[in-house]
Parts: structure tokens; sequence; C-alpha cells
């Protein structure tokens, strides 16, 4: 029992020690560095409002840094602004803006170097070229930020969140545009996206490399040069998402290169140049999906085996699926198609004829792009009817036996 009491003296003790510190331009300490430098563990250092001009500040210390409404941190345009090198550290209300630009360096309005158990909350980056940069950490938040800048091209512009070769982290309701990718991640494991709003990006809005074990929902992916692409990873988790407007001549909404055993479900893609691009896609289940007037809804391509499509609606794709291989391991059952014309005898809610999904024209224009412009042709339908009786190109065990008649996810 003495124990205990004394631990609690020992935390009550400590607590009275910690202090709050004012920074202002007519305070003792007008500074954030200064600040900063006579802080202990602790602490909490209070920005009141104004324009702080300062650049390279390291925050090697467990301290909480936070703004009044109006307290802005300009970088000048030279190097870093914050480089944190502490554990149990809290960001939170204010706006950094004007980060330097480089092409040999990562510039970086916050930059988290082997950290663990903190919190960057409700910062304003504006005029950046890394947003918040994470490396080699652990059990990290980054919650409720607006990222933004103004990229011209991808060779001098950064990502607006950039987390490398750490685990545990959760990015949440955050808001990022202008950058090159909105949220990238490499080498992470064991962390959420959730929440966020990722648009107008000139490249990808989500990035993942070599993350294993990770979950993102509930993200809206709108307006980038592609929406997200998951490459290298095992065992992701993906579904609430929303994939839209994401045009180009080599965009789409979700690409997926060399992954294996993922979930993808209750997700929307819609009015994207492709749905969902695959290449070296294994054991991944799609379920519960809506593709919606996109120009391809899936797009696959070599080394796809044991896939399974259920219960997704496909509707008014300019094609639904493009294959191109007459090899087939994957699996479409009980979905909706807007283009099937079959018929429900039995009124059982299930076409009484199976529907193939490939057609002999999206064969062509994944041979030839240039016979696209005939797609509304009579001569395409004729094709794609000769193709339907007789499958020679396409492969023709690749069809949903059961397509349901009426659309499944509303």
């Amino acid at each position: 029992m003495r124990k205990y009491s004394f631990i609690i003296f020992l935390l009550y003790f400590t607590g009275l020690q910690s202090k709050q510190i004012e920074v202002c331009k007519s305070c003792n300490i007008s500074t954030i560095q200064r600040a900063i430098e006579v802080a202990e563990d602790g602490d909490e250092i209070f920005i009141k409002k104004g324009v702080y001009q300062e650049n390279n500040v390291e925050v090697n210390k467990s301290i909480t840094i936070f703004g009044e409404e109006g307290t802005i941190i300009d970088g000048n345009n030279k190097g870093n602004i914050l480089l944190i090198t502490a554990d149990n550290f809290v960001l939170k209300n204010f706006k950094i803006i004007n980060v330097a630009v480089s092409y040999t360096k990562d510039y970086t309005a916050v930059k988290v170097v082997r950290c663990k158990n903190f919190t960057i909350e409700n910062l304003v980056l504006d005029q950046i070229f890394f947003g918040i940069l994470i490396e080699k950490s652990h059990y990290g938040k980054i919650l409720n930020n607006t990222l933004s800048s103004t990229a011209k091209d991808e060779a001098n512009s950064g990502n607006g969140i950039h987390i490398w070769h750490s685990s545990n982290m959760e990015v949440e309701g955050n808001e990022v545009y202008g950058m090159r990718d909105g949220i990238y991640f490499e080498f992470v494991t064991e962390s959420k996206i959730h929440d966020n709003f990722s648009h107008d990006n000139i490249r990808y809005g989500l990035h993942f490399m070599f993350s294993n074990n990770d979950t993102y929902f509930n993200n809206q992916f709108k307006n980038n040069g592609a929406g997200v692409a998951v490459m290298f990873s095992k065992f992701i988790t993906m579904y609430q998402n929303k994939f839209t407007h994401n045009w180009g001549s080599a965009s789409y909404g979700l690409l997926l290169k060399e992954i294996y055993d993922t979930q993808i479900y209750n997700n929307i893609f819609e009015e994207n140049t492709i749905g969902i691009k695959g290449e070296g896609c294994t054991r991944i289940t799609y379920k519960n999906n809506s593709f919606v007037r996109n120009g391809w809804a899936i797009k696959i391509a070599g080394a796809c085996y044991a896939n399974f499509f259920e219960r997704n609606d496909f509707m008014h794709n300019s094609l639904d699926l493009a294959y191109n291989s007459k090899v087939n391991d994957n699996k479409f059952d009980q979905n909706y198609w807007s283009e099937y014309t079959g018929y429900d005898i039995d009124k059982n809610g299930v076409g009484d004829i199976p529907y193939r999904p490939v057609k002999l024209f999206s064969y062509i224009v994944n041979k030839t792009p240039e016979a696209l412009v005939l797609l509304r042709s009579l001569f395409v339908d004729i094709i794609n009817f000769s193709e339907k009786v007789s499958p020679v190109f396409t492969p023709d065990d690749l069809m949903d036996n059961n397509p349901i008649m009426k659309r499944i996810n509303d």
C-alpha cells in the first residue's frame, strides 16, 4: 500500500513541476526555439497569435506545443520548419507556411524521426514541399490536419503525409490537396487510414508500397492523377471508400500490383477511367462494391489468380471487364450487371442464363486502344454477339452463373 501511495505522490509531484511557457512578441520568450530550450519534459508551450518567422526548429523534449487561433509559423522557404526527435510529444492548433522546395532534400513542415507515442492534430500546412514526414516511428496519430500546396509537376513537389518504415500509425480526418501524393506509406505496418479527403493531387490520392497488415476505410479520393495505388503488399483491408473522378489516359480509381490476401468491400468507384486495375493479384476478395459510369470497371492484367468477385454492382460502365488472357482462375458470382439482357422466369431475383462480362471489343481495345472510337457502333454490337455465341478470344469459363436482376448495394 505504501508503494502505491508513493507512486501516486510521485505522479502528483511531477504534475506540479510541469509548466506552461507563453510565446509572443512582447513576452519574455518571443521565439519558439527559445521556448523549447527552456522547456522540460512534460511542459506546454502556448504560442499566442501572430506570425513567427522561424525554421529548422528542433523539438527534442517530450512537450506539448499548441497555438492560439491566428498563430502562423512562416519558414520563409528556408529548409525544414519543425524537426521532432522526442517521444510523447503533441503538436496542435497552429499554421505552418512556406516550406523550401528542393530537388535533393525532403524539406518538410513537420518532420518526425525515431519517435513514439505522439499526436499531430489540427494543423494547417500551406505552401509546403513535404507536409508531415515520419521516419522509423511508432504509435503516432495524425488527426484533422489540412495540408495543401500548388504543385505543378512531380519533380518539384512532395507528399502531404509521408510515412516510412513505421508501425501502429493512425491517419484520420485529414484533408490533403495540391501535393504529389496525398498520403504515402512505405514499409508501414499495423496502421489505419480513415475519414480522410485526398483530392486534386498530381499523382496519387493514397500510395502504398511494401506495407502489410494495414486498413483504410471511409476515405474519399477525388480528382487525383490516380486515386490509390497499393503495391507489393499483403493483408490489406479496404472498405467504405469512395474513388471518384480520377480521369486521365493512365488513370484509375485503384491500382493493385503484386497484392496478396486482401479484402476489398463496400467501396464506390464512380467516373474513373478505370475503376480497378489489377496486376499480379492473388487471393483478393471483392464484395459489395459499386462500379458506376467508369470507362472500364475492372481491368485485369496477367498473374491474377484465385480472386473472387461477389455481390458487386456494375452499372453503366463503358466496359465492365477487360481481361488479357484466355486462362481464368477467378470467380464471379451473384453480381449485378446493368448490361445483362437475360431473364428471370422463376422470379427468384437471379438470372436464368449466365452472363459473360468480357466482351470481344474490350479484348480488341486492350490490343489496339485506338479502336475505342468504335465503342457505340453497330460493328461492335455484332462482334460482341458473335463472341458470346461462340467464344474464341475471351475466356470461355469466365462468367457469372448467377447474375442478380436488381442493384444490390444502395
